[in-house]
């Protein structure tokens, strides 16, 4: 699996409410598939189904602990998606800057919004 590949994985994942959740439960440390079903209206198998999505994106390992399979979160994907975001974000920040600094001309009146100097006894076009 590519890059793009991988970070379409890590969103789709991402997408489903309850995969969410499990997600954050693992981020407290790793659990059970009955654990993990615990606070779902959902049978064991529905459950195992988001894991088998979340396991296929990267985001969580299973591994054989004798009759109990725990799960763990990884976190690298989400780093990478993180990365991704980052990007995005930066360049809202970027508008909201722009637009504070026109807000803040506005602000001071119609004089200062356009930095020229009004003349007395000219009218307006």
């Amino acid at each position: 699996m590519n890059a793009e590949q991988r970070l379409d994985a890590t969103f789709a994942a991402l997408a489903d409410p309850t995969r969410r959740a499990i997600l954050a439960r693992l981020a407290s440390g790793e659990a059970s598939v009955l654990e993990l079903a615990e606070p779902f209206a959902m049978s064991q198998p529905a459950v195992s189904k988001h894991l088998k999505v979340l396991e296929r994106a990267g985001l969580i390992t299973r591994s054989r602990d004798a009759q109990r399979r725990p799960c763990r979160l990884e976190a690298q994907p989400l780093g990478v998606a993180t990365v991704y975001l980052e990007r995005y974000r930066q360049y809202w920040e970027r508008q909201y800057q722009s637009l504070d600094k026109l807000l803040a001309r506005l602000q001071r009146g119609p004089n200062q919004a356009t930095g020229k100097p009004r003349r007395p006894g000219r009218a307006r076009k």
